[in-house]
């Protein structure tokens, strides 16, 4: 029996050579493909837009560690409950940091993690975001530059909370499962 990605029952499209070479690239350096990726494949145009804002947020150019953007996802997904990031993420902050530690106290509690004032300040950030965005006050914004971050950051912050937030409330919605292996990464 296939293993469940999603309680949908979406048939995957024909996808192009480019997707099944980035699919392939996955599995080249991951060991897999991620299930998001296999519930996006229904509609490629909508896998290629979720992909294009995933790698831009989390692996293009910032002001912010891919450690401290994984940290960010780990947070906002701690708050939605979100059991598939909270399992791909946890495992990201797992093997960047090379703390199995930490990967579960983000996943668990970020605020008993060790972190540096700059880092609680952005998890701390992200949170408020997730859980009050009327709330949001250019004191926060404030808080951000005093601890370090740029404007840029600060908008890459944003950024990163708002996505997962989405990414979150999706997951939720279909149902979506992650991949095994995730379980198992940097122990």
């Amino acid at each position: 029996m296939p293993e469940r990605i999603t309680a949908l029952d979406l048939e995957p499209a024909e996808l192009s050579d480019g997707t099944r070479a980035y699919f392939a690239k996955c599995e080249e350096k991951l060991g897999l493909v991620p299930n998001v990726l296999k519930a996006y494949a229904f509609d490629e145009k909508k896998l290629r837009a979720f992909t294009d804002m995933y790698n831009d947020l989390m692996l293009g150019e910032s002001g912010l560690s891919k450690l401290e953007r994984e940290m960010i996802a780990v947070a906002v997904s701690s708050i939605n409950h979100c059991y598939y990031c909270l399992t791909a993420h946890g495992a990201a902050v797992r093997q960047l940091s090379g703390d199995p530690a930490l990967g579960e106290m983000m996943v668990m509690n970020w605020r008993a993690a060790e972190l540096s004032g700059k880092q609680r300040a952005m998890l701390e950030f992200a949170v408020k975001l997730t859980e009050q965005p009327d709330k949001m006050v250019e004191a926060d914004r404030t808080t951000l530059r005093d601890a370090g971050f740029s404007d840029r950051d600060v908008w890459d912050i944003a950024s990163t909370a708002a996505f997962f937030n989405m990414s979150n409330r999706l997951a939720a919605a279909i149902d979506m499962r992650p991949n095994p292996e995730y379980h198992a990464m940097a122990r």
